[in-house]
C-alpha cells in the first residue's frame, strides 16, 4: 500500500503564520485613519496660519505655494506695519496667571497629597472625597456666582481674581494624583533617613520629593494645560487687554458680520506651540507618571 501524506496541517499553519501579521498590518492601518482624521483640523488650523485670509475665504488649493507667507504672523504680533491687537500683552498675561496657578497649585498639591499619603486624621476618607468630588462641578456652572462675587469684591478683571480661580480648579486634582505617587514611595526610606539624623523635612526634601518627581512633573503639565488653554471662566473674569488671556483675544478676531480666519488660525499656533515645547521638555516624567502602577514588580 502506497504512504498517504496528510498536508492540511502544514497550510492550517501557514495560515495562522499569516494571519497574525494581517491583523497587526490592519490594526496599524485603522490607528493610522482614526488619527489622520483628529489630526486634520489641527493641520488646517496650522496650514492656514500662514495663509491670507483672502487665500481662505476663496478657497485656494492648500498646495498652492503661493497663498503661503509669514505676514499674519508679522501682523499679529505688530510689526507688519498694520494696526493689532495687543498680542503681546496677552500672551503675558497667559504667562503670569498660567505659572502663578500652577506653582501655587503644585504647592498646595504636594503638601496636600504628601499629609494624605502619610498622616492619619479625622474624618481624612471624607475630606478626600469632599475635595475630588470638586472636579466634578463644571466650571462654567459656577461663572456667574463667581462674576458676581468677584465684582463685589473688586477682583474683577484682576490677574489675581484668574488666579484664584484657576487654582480652585487645579489644587483637587494635583492632590490626587501627588497622592498616589508619595503612596508608591516605601515611608521606610524617610525612616531609615530620620534614624540616620535627617529632620522630618530633610527626609522629605531629599528623599521623598525627589523619588515623587514624576508625579509632580505631570500635576505642573495637566495644571498648567489646564489653565493655559481654559476660555469659558476666562472669558468672563478678564475684560480689558490688561487681563485677557490668549483663548480669550481669539475672540478678538471676529467681527459681526467677518472673521479674520488668518489671525484667528496664527493665534490658535501661538497657543499651542508654548503648550508642545512644555510636553517636550518634561515628556519623560510626564511618560513616568501616567504609566506609574500599569507595570507590577
Amino acid at each position: 500500500m502506497g504512504t498517504t501524506f496528510n498536508r492540511a496541517p502544514n497550510r492550517v499553519s501557514t495560515f495562522d503564520s499569516l494571519r497574525a501579521p494581517v491583523k497587526r498590518g490592519a490594526l496599524w492601518l485603522a490607528v493610522f485613519l482614526v488619527m489622520a482624521v483628529i489630526c486634520l483640523p489641527g493641520l488646517w488650523v496650522i496650514l492656514n496660519a500662514f495663509r491670507s485670509n483672502v487665500a481662505i475665504l476663496s478657497n485656494q488649493p492648500l498646495l498652492d505655494a503661493g497663498s503661503y507667507t509669514l505676514d499674519n504672523f508679522r501682523n499679529v504680533f505688530g510689526f507688519g506695519g498694520m494696526a493689532s491687537l495687543p498680542i503681546r500683552q496677552y500672551f503675558v498675561n497667559s504667562v503670569v496667571i498660567s505659572l502663578a496657578s500652577t506653582i501655587a497649585a503644585i504647592v498646595i498639591g504636594v503638601a496636600g497629597g504628601y499629609a494624605f499619603a502619610r498622616f492619619e486624621f479625622r474624618h481624612k476618607k471624607l475630606l478626600f472625597v469632599v475635595l475630588m468630588l470638586t472636579r466634578a462641578i463644571p466650571g462654567i456652572a459656577l461663572s456667574l456666582p463667581i462674576f458676581m462675587l468677584w465684582a463685589w469684591t473688586g477682583l474683577l478683571d484682576t490677574h489675581i481674581g484668574v488666579i484664584i480661580v484657576y487654582l480652585a480648579m487645579n489644587v483637587p486634582f494635583t492632590v490626587w494624583l501627588i497622592d498616589g505617587f508619595f503612596r508608591e514611595v516605601p515611608a521606610e526610606l524617610a525612616e531609615a533617613a530620620q534614624i540616620d539624623g535627617c529632620s522630618r523635612w530633610q527626609a522629605f526634601w531629599h528623599i521623598e520629593l525627589p523619588l515623587a518627581r514624576s508625579g509632580v512633573a505631570s500635576a505642573a503639565i495637566f495644571a498648567f494645560l489646564t489653565s493655559w488653554n481654559e476660555f469659558a471662566l476666562a472669558s468672563q473674569l478678564c475684560r480689558s487687554p490688561d487681563t485677557k488671556t490668549l483663548p480669550v483675544g481669539l475672540m478678538d478676531f471676529t467681527a459681526q458680520f467677518t472673521v479674520d480666519w488668518a489671525g484667528m488660525c496664527t493665534m490658535a499656533v501661538v497657543i499651542i506651540i508654548p503648550a508642545i515645547i512644555l510636553t517636550f521638555i518634561v515628556q519623560k516624567h510626564l511618560i513616568a507618571g501616567l504609566t506609574l502602577g500599569g507595570v507590577k514588580g
